[in-house]
């Protein structure tokens, strides 16, 4: 039976799968030729996403998670088909002492075992899958969250994305805010931990 594939390969690149064009305005709705910014007045930084991965803390926090649910859902599906194989083989070497109508019904469970098993592992699949998509979104949306206000403050109109996959090629260190970003991700992370578990401190004493 072929074991369920961890679906990490894919969940290490969603935080450098997006390039980011954030383009900041005081009024983005009715931007006219007047208050267009200028090709030569363009102020642009970028981000290092395979270092904002690495020290990201939820990121790291939600990998080891998918790596511990990976491995109990492998280890799950490995115990089910050993199980089943054990029962084929059961079959295979008491088969000639049955009648027709015993190995047909016996054929006719294992086949539907198999079914099942392949249905369940579709199942675990579908599972880490939808995992994977909440997670995409969550971290685009961190970062876009705060790349909007820290663009705002510091007066970018442009951030990219700088790894392997992406157009930019070659950036200076310093327009590279990868640091700044990191630190404040983590703050706003632990905030956010610090408020969930305050929150839920308070429900239990209820």
């Amino acid at each position: 039976m072929k074991n369920v594939p961890v679906a990490l390969s894919g969940l290490s690149l969603v935080g450098v799968a997006v390039l980011f064009y954030l383009h900041f305005s005081k009024s983005p709705a009715t931007t006219t030729a007047s208050s267009a910014v200028l090709s030569g007045d363009i102020k642009i930084a970028y981000i290092n996403a395979d270092t904002v991965l690495k020290y990201y803390d939820y990121y790291k926090e939600v990998r080891a998670i998918f790596e511990a649910k990976g491995k109990k859902m492998d280890q799950d599906l490995q115990n089910r088909a050993q199980a089943l194989q054990n029962e084929i083989g059961a079959y295979q070497r008491n088969v000639s002492t049955m009648t027709i109508g015993q190995a047909k019904a016996v054929e006719e469970d294992l086949g539907k075992k198999q079914q099942n098993l392949q249905m369940h592992q579709q199942r675990v699949e579908q599972e880490l899958m939808i995992d994977q998509a909440k997670v995409t979104n969550e971290l685009y949306t961190n970062l876009t969250t705060f790349l909007k206000t820290y663009g705002a403050e510091k007066g970018f109109q442009v951030v990219l994305k700088f790894d392997r996959s992406s157009d930019v090629l070659y950036g200076n260190a310093g327009i590279d805010i990868s640091q700044d970003v990191i630190k404040g991700l983590n703050a706003a992370y632990q905030e956010k931990k610090a408020g969930t578990t305050k929150v839920d401190s308070t429900a239990t004493k209820k």
